[in-house]
């Protein structure tokens, strides 16, 4: 269990390294991202029961992209509240498909406050119907959520072809099959 407590201080705090912007020094974000990890650690070493566990709340559970050409790149944020009686610990979120990225808030959301789960798809060399889910996993009872994005890829799922360049299957006679 130490390990594991361990692994997870290490992981949060190089997690949110990476995932904080450009504004202020290094030493400030590295400080502020210590200090989100060993909120997260304190609270997840206090087991809550299922009657105070925190209970993530999304807005919107599935969210529709409608139609987008192959090669562009779908963002949305997931809205949830914690509508649990205790802080909320989110300690990953995974997508179904490489070409799905969530980003997700790294210090406890305390009860009745909220967040936003960032997801960037990237439909390069996708086509047809899309469902990406995106597993959330925190300090609630049970321990995943899954929200899903889905769309339809239309177009052509292969780089795109340079100007004046043949489409895509064209054959032009001057090489060889």
């Amino acid at each position: 269990m130490k390990k594991l407590f361990l692994t997870f201080i290490a992981a949060s705090t190089l997690l949110a390294a990476c995932q904080s912007n450009s504004g202020g020094s290094s030493a400030d974000s590295a400080a502020t991202a210590k200090e989100d990890s060993i909120a997260a650690a304190k609270v997840l070493e206090n087991p809550v029961d299922s009657a105070n566990a925190p209970v993530l709340k999304f807005a919107v559970e599935s969210y529709n992209f409608g139609k987008v050409d192959a090669g562009k790149k779908v963002e949305y944020e997931y809205e949830f509240t914690n509508t649990g009686k205790s802080p909320l610990v989110i300690q990953n979120a995974t997508a179904s498909c490489g070409c799905t990225v969530p980003a997700w808030p790294k210090k406890p959301i305390l009860p009745g406050e909220g967040g936003k789960i960032k997801v960037s798809f990237d439909s390069a060399n996708k086509s047809g119907m899309q469902d990406k889910l995106i597993t959330i996993t925190g300090n609630t009872i049970p321990a995943q959520t899954v929200v899903h994005l889905v769309g339809e890829v239309t177009g052509d799922a292969s780089a795109p072809a340079a100007p004046g360049a043949p489409a895509p299957g064209t054959d032009h006679g001057d090489h060889k099959h």
